[in-house]
């Protein structure tokens, strides 16, 4: 018999294993606190009541994280909010940190004006995948950085990266704001490009669904101005030119297709008295073909882009323009 009931205290035991040995702290937050107990959380505390939905719901609209990232941040610091911000952030360095390695070639291209006219920018914001690129609020994560470098005016990347914005309902630094999008999203994301014009009209264009931005400047702010801007710029994006006119082609550029015609030209067996003529003939086709002014107006082929523009305003033209393409 003792031997029986000795069998049956040990099963006892078994299906009721005794309370964690602690004393009572108190309550944090709504709930049970144990100092010193076996089975501690954060700072050797146990909290016996699980994080509720409706404090995961509150810390994601705070910062934009997912409901799971939530869950753990808030458990991870016994539902302490500001330690959970602090959480989720020091979880996007290091994402950020594993990723740098990691190619981001897909993102979007976002060209924008001053309400003005006076001064426009294109910046690419790149992530991994082409499916993040088209995520709505990676758009727009996109074009809020557009608009602070439309109003702050930075000049370069550094630059931009320094200036403050809200965003997720809290003011951040934008480089600090793409760690945090970094470790939300757990992709690589970062700016690539950034690219400035000014001038007396400067239109933004957008093409091919974010895929690709120009900027163009006019000398003269007149009516029709936003039209032939905008015509000039999807000329821009189709076309590609390489300047403005021949007087803005770089000499290395001028060298390398003048070698490129000699070359050909005595491919074709033409005698080496003729190939310096003829090399000046193919660099004149060149400057037709690739700077803005001289090429043929592709919505109007009987002009070339000088003529179209001098159609809108004798002495209309272009002083500045920028092309930028995702991930070329």
């Amino acid at each position: 018999m003792p031997r029986l009931l000795k069998l049956l205290q040990l099963r006892k035991q078994k299906n009721n294993p005794p309370a964690p040995k602690g004393e009572l702290e108190g309550f944090v937050n709504n709930k049970i606190l144990i100092k010193n107990s076996p089975f501690r959380g954060l700072g050797g505390y146990m909290s016996t009541i699980t994080i509720s939905a409706a404090d995961v719901n509150k810390l994601r609209m705070q910062t934009g994280a997912g409901m799971m990232d939530c869950k753990k941040a808030l458990t991870e610091t016994n539902g302490d909010f500001e330690a959970a911000i602090d959480y989720l952030r020091k979880k996007g360095a290091k994402v950020a940190a594993s990723r740098q390695d990691r190619e981001s070639n897909e993102g979007v291209v976002i060209s924008r004006a001053s309400a003005d006219g006076k001064f426009g920018v294109i910046i690419e914001l790149n992530c991994e995948t082409d499916f993040v690129a088209k995520n709505a609020e990676f758009v727009a994560f996109a074009n809020q950085i557009a608009n602070i470098a439309v109003e702050n005016k930075p000049t370069n990347i550094e630059a931009l990266s320094d200036l403050e914005f809200d965003v997720d309902n809290k003011r951040l630094k934008i480089g600090d704001a793409i760690i945090e999008k970094t470790g939300k999203i757990g992709e690589k994301i970062g700016i690539s490009k950034y690219e400035v014009v000014e001038g007396e009209k400067v239109i933004a264009y957008i093409h091919g669904n974010f895929r690709l931005g120009v900027l163009v400047a006019l000398n003269k702010n007149i009516a029709g101005a936003d039209e032939a801007g905008k015509d000039v710029a999807m000329q821009i994006a189709a076309m590609n030119p390489v300047a403005i006119d021949k007087d803005g082609v770089d000499a290395t550029t001028i060298e390398r297709e003048l070698e490129i015609a000699k070359e050909q030209i005595r491919a074709e067996g033409k005698p080496e008295e003729m190939v310096e003529k003829i090399s000046v003939g193919k660099l004149n086709k060149f400057y037709k073909d690739s700077t803005l002014l001289n090429q043929e107006f592709v919505k109007d082929p009987s002009k070339n882009v000088a003529q179209f523009l001098s159609t809108i305003e004798k002495g209309l033209t272009v002083t500045a323009f920028k092309r930028v393409a995702l991930g070329a």
